[in-house]
């Protein structure tokens, strides 16, 4: 999947979200972590939800508030969801 450069600097500035440390001090690292860990970019919040229903995980009960602010859920400024998973 190619990363664009809104998620690319969006996952630099907020990583510590997901992980206590950096994994990431440039935008080429960033794209490699990202690779590595198969992140996924969706259009909006049904999308998020669908992919976590595709992958078996368990989030029966959470509403798409509780989804958004999970860790491994990044909101891009431009609308669209990052989603990794480490």
């Amino acid at each position: 999947m190619q990363y664009d450069e809104t998620c690319l600097e969006y996952f630099l500035a907020h990583q510590e979200q997901l992980l206590p440390e950096p994994v990431a001090e440039t935008m080429e690292e960033a794209e490699e972590f990202l690779e590595d860990c198969m992140a996924v970019v969706c259009k909006n919040l049904k999308e998020v939800k669908a992919y976590f229903e595709d992958q078996g995980a368990d989030i029966e009960g959470m509403s798409l508030k509780d989804l958004e602010e999970a860790s491994e859920v990044f909101a891009l400024p431009d609308g669209r969801y990052l989603i990794v998973e480490a």
